[in-house]
């Protein structure tokens, strides 16, 4: 799986790179969409990999925080620029002429700069939070990566405080993103509804449903795993609902946009032919 993940999302990468024709707004986000995906799953799957082959399930407290900070980053990362690509799709539909102006290679890497700002402050929030715990009642984490809420589960002192900053700091930036993407959503619905044409309306939507699809997978399966954990309490459960958002999310991604894109699909199978 973890394979799989790497490979599609790389054959994203470089069909849009190969071909001019996907040097575009739309292809630029979801090129960097699939390397932080990349980067995602790699920041927690093959330490799960290597505690599997050597049976040695043991992770380092510098380790377990510099996991954290690149779990945090590179989700976050992932969430904002699903936000942005929702921006763009509104921007494409809702004003398609002026969609050169708007959405210009200035503004587009404006654009990415910002997501990085924005992640490297969530999962540096996160982490300086995390290293205020200095004293632990258990040294076993109920997951295969290290997830600064079961971190602070673990501390001697009281942890009350804490965790309502992180939920703070989950609702700051949490909100602001999805309501971005329902707003943009809501703009697009409104358009496509408009639409004279049943053919049009259909290629408009088109457009907009791989993403659609990749928003509601992992906005669907990172919100069930914490709102789930807080009420089940079964470690095992949690660790199920992680492993579907860090590993299967990403791996799908690649087959959700390139099995109804038609340009993806004509990039690959030129790739593929000219290397036979």
């Amino acid at each position: 799986m973890y394979l799989v993940t790497v490979l599609g999302n790389l054959l994203i990468i470089l069909a849009v790179i190969s071909n001019s024709h996907l040097h575009t707004p739309m292809y630029f986000f979801l090129s960097n969409l699939s390397f932080t995906d990349i980067c995602f799953t790699s920041s927690t799957v093959p330490k799960l990999i290597v505690d599997i082959v050597t049976h040695i399930r043991v992770i380092h407290y510098a380790e377990c925080l510099t996991q954290i900070s690149l779990f945090l980053f590179f989700g976050f990362m992932d969430y904002i620029l699903l936000t942005v690509m929702a921006y763009d799709r509104f921007v494409a539909i809702c004003h398609p002429l002026h969609y050169a102006v708007i959405m210009n290679p200035h503004r587009c890497v404006l654009l990415l700069l910002l997501s990085i700002f924005l992640s490297f402050l969530d999962s540096q929030a996160h982490n300086l939070i995390a290293l205020q715990v200095t004293c632990f009642k258990d040294v076993k984490i109920a997951s295969f990566f290290c997830d600064p809420s079961q971190l602070l589960d673990l501390s001697c002192s009281d942890t009350f405080k804490k965790n309502v900053t992180i939920y703070i700091l989950g609702i700051l930036f949490g909100f602001f993103p999805m309501s971005g993407i329902i707003f943009s959503y809501y703009k697009i619905v409104s358009v496509l509804l408009k639409i004279a044409s049943s053919r049009g309306r259909y290629k408009a939507f088109s457009t907009c449903f791989s993403h659609m699809s990749v928003v509601c997978l992992f906005l669907g399966t990172s919100l069930g795993t914490y709102l789930g954990s807080r009420t089940s309490h079964t470690p095992r459960k949690g660790m199920v609902a992680s492993l579907m958002y860090t590993l299967v999310t990403p791996m799908l991604n690649p087959f959700i946009y390139s099995l109804r894109n038609r340009d993806i699909l004509s990039t690959l199978k030129k790739l593929y032919f000219c290397e036979m």
